[in-house]
Parts: C-alpha cells; sequence; structure tokens
C-alpha cells in the first residue's frame, strides 16, 4: 500500500462526483417533469368510450335498461347524431376540449431523465474507483467514501428494478436523494484520499462492506416508497397508487433481506479475525442486528400475520430509520471500535 495517493487520480475522483451531482439534480428534474405530466398522456389516450354515450342521451347501462332484447340499444345507436360522433375527438362529454399536445421535450423527459441517471451511476462509479485507485485500497475506508458507495448502491437499485418493474415514479426522489448524499459528502465529510486504518486492511471490507452497501441501496428504494406512501394525497393521480409503492417496497426488501443478513454475518466473521470474536456488544453490530431483527418483522408480519396498508409500511419505515441511524449515526456520534468516520479535522 503506498503511503502517498496519487494527487491526480484524486483530483479526478473528486470532478467526478461534482459531475455526478449534477447529473442526478438534472435527472431529478426530468423525473418531475415525466411524473407531473406522463400519466396525463396515459390517461388521455386510454380514456374510455363512456362520455361520447353520455353526451347523446346516457351510458351504455343506461342503454341497456331500454330494452331486454338489445333492440332500444341499437336503436339508440342508429340516431346518434353525427355531429355529436365527429366531435367525439375534440370534446371529452361536455367537459371542454381534449388537452393540447405536450412540447416534444417534455413528452421524452422519462427517457431523458433514465439516460442521465445511467450516466450519473457511471461517473458515480468512476469517481469511486479513481478514489480506489488513488489510495491504493479498496474505496470504502471512510464516511465520505461509505456515503458515495451507498447513493451509487440506492440509484443503481432504482436503475436494476427499473429493467423489471416500471418503477420511475421513484427517479424524483432517488435522484434527488443521491444528489443531497453526495452533496453533504462533499460539504461535511470530505477527506484526503490515502491510506486505511489497520482494521480495515482486510479482504473481509471487499464481502461484508459491499455486502452492506447493495442492501442498503435496496432499503433506501423501499424507505422513498414508504415516505411517499404516507405523504400521497387521495388526489394526487400524477402518483402512484398506494397498492403499488407498497408492491414495490416489499419486492425491495425481499431482495435486500437475505443480502443485509449476509452482511451482519460476514461482520461476525471478520470481527473475529480482526478482534478474536465474533459479537463484542459494539455499537455498530448491536445496531446492525436492531435493523435486521426490525426488517425480519416487517416480512414476518406480511408472510403469516397478512399485515398491509399504512401498518406495514409504518413498520419498514422503522426499520429504515435504524439502517440510517446504523450507517449515519453510529459511525460519526457514538465512539467504538467501528468509528472509523474520519471526519475532516480529526
Amino acid at each position: 500500500m503506498p503511503a502517498e495517493a496519487d494527487p491526480v487520480l484524486a483530483a479526478l475522483s473528486d470532478q467526478l462526483i461534482l459531475v455526478t451531482v449534477l447529473l442526478y439534480v438534472l435527472a431529478m428534474l426530468a423525473y418531475a417533469l415525466d411524473l407531473a405530466f406522463g400519466r396525463d398522456r396515459a390517461e388521455t389516450s386510454t380514456a374510455p368510450a363512456e362520455p361520447v354515450l353520455a353526451a347523446v342521451g346516457g351510458t351504455a347501462a343506461t342503454a341497456a335498461q331500454q330494452g331486454e332484447d338489445g333492440a332500444a340499444v341499437r336503436s339508440g345507436a342508429d340516431e346518434v347524431p353525427e355531429t355529436a360522433a365527429s366531435g367525439a375527438g375534440e370534446d371529452t362529454g361536455g367537459t371542454g376540449p381534449a388537452p393540447k399536445p405536450l412540447p416534444a421535450w417534455v413528452t421524452r423527459a422519462g427517457t431523458a431523465a433514465l439516460v442521465l441517471s445511467w450516466l450519473g451511476l457511471a461517473t458515480n462509479l468512476g469517481a469511486l474507483v479513481t478514489r480506489g485507485l488513488a489510495a491504493g485500497r479498496w474505496p470504502w475506508g471512510n464516511m465520505y467514501e461509505f456515503v458515495i458507495a451507498i447513493c451509487m448502491a440506492a440509484m443503481a437499485a432504482f436503475l436494476l428494478m427499473q429493467l423489471r418493474y416500471p418503477v420511475r415514479f421513484l427517479g424524483a426522489t432517488v435522484s434527488a436523494a443521491a444528489a443531497l448524499g453526495l452533496g453533504a459528502a462533499v460539504h461535511s465529510l470530505q477527506v484526503e484520499a490515502g491510506p486505511a486504518m489497520v482494521a480495515l486492511n482486510s479482504y473481509w471490507i471487499a464481502i461484508h462492506v459491499s455486502a452492506a452497501i447493495a442492501a442498503s441501496g435496496l432499503f433506501i428504494v423501499a424507505g422513498a416508497c414508504g415516505v411517499i406512501y404516507l405523504i400521497r394525497n387521495d388526489a394526487a393521480v400524477h402518483l402512484p397508487t398506494r397498492e403499488e409503492l407498497e408492491r414495490v417496497a416489499h419486492r425491495a426488501i425481499v431482495i435486500g433481506f437475505p443480502i443485509w443478513t449476509f452482511a451482519v454475518i460476514a461482520g461476525a466473521l471478520w470481527a473475529d479475525k480482526a478482534w478474536g470474536r465474533y459479537w463484542g456488544w459494539d455499537p455498530k453490530e448491536i445496531w446492525a442486528f436492531i435493523t435486521w431483527i426490525v426488517y425480519a418483522g416487517y416480512l414476518h408480519a406480511r408472510a403469516t400475520a397478512g399485515w398491509k396498508g399504512r401498518s406495514a409500511t409504518i413498520v419498514q419505515l422503522v426499520a429504515f430509520g435504524c439502517l440510517l441511524f446504523n450507517l449515519i449515526g453510529v459511525n460519526i456520534f457514538i465512539p467504538g471500535l467501528h468509528s472509523y468516520a474520519e471526519l475532516p479535522g480529526q
């Protein structure tokens, strides 16, 4: 391990972080445009034909009541005025003219947001790789690097889920969280690249911490769904339904929980190698286990007691709060064997 970091690679890493913040902010704005207008387009294109029937004197159900053999229905259909039929595309049942087509740059906002997110993920990864190469070690040996990795994991979890499930509605929230996380890391946590403390000079950092970061990214996606679930207004037609939010959160936790379980086990194995015991009631160990218990309780309540809706969402947000305290609060505010935050000025 080199005694000094490569200044060129370290500077490149810092520049890539700034580019990543910019890309995430632009992606957030594009996702917001798509969220604001995208569902209007979908609803307009799939609007039912009932308003046309209503405009000429009733719905399909009303027409059906006029005759059991269907004659009245056919008669009513034959008597539809030509002007009403021709004007069906211009008037939605007396509610006013159809909305004007949106500008092309608005209709393509969702695609642009995804492209910006993938570019941001690439520069986020590039920043970590160059940071690790500059320091000559695995690139999460302090809180600055750890937060950068967590932001990357959250964006990666969202984008990979988007390849399989329609979760683009989370883009604005995840992008904003990643941009704020990186901004806070640059402002308050940034330190010069250099060697890590002795306890972190182990291959276990690639196993234990990598698993914890991957699981945390999935839990952040689930937490974003939970927050939107609780603040969602029933009149907010541009947001996904609560059922959609809960379904995405549950999928993310189902994938993330076994990864977190593995991270806890790998941490115990690392502790035995580093300190000669598997468990020592260190604050980090305690809160990692508390987080595991609450997420396990959430999954157990859904699987056995049938908990759904608001109660299940609150439980998973409590678990998410434990996760955040474990990842940030313990490292910064509570002394222990895992106190490797390496804050500026220390």
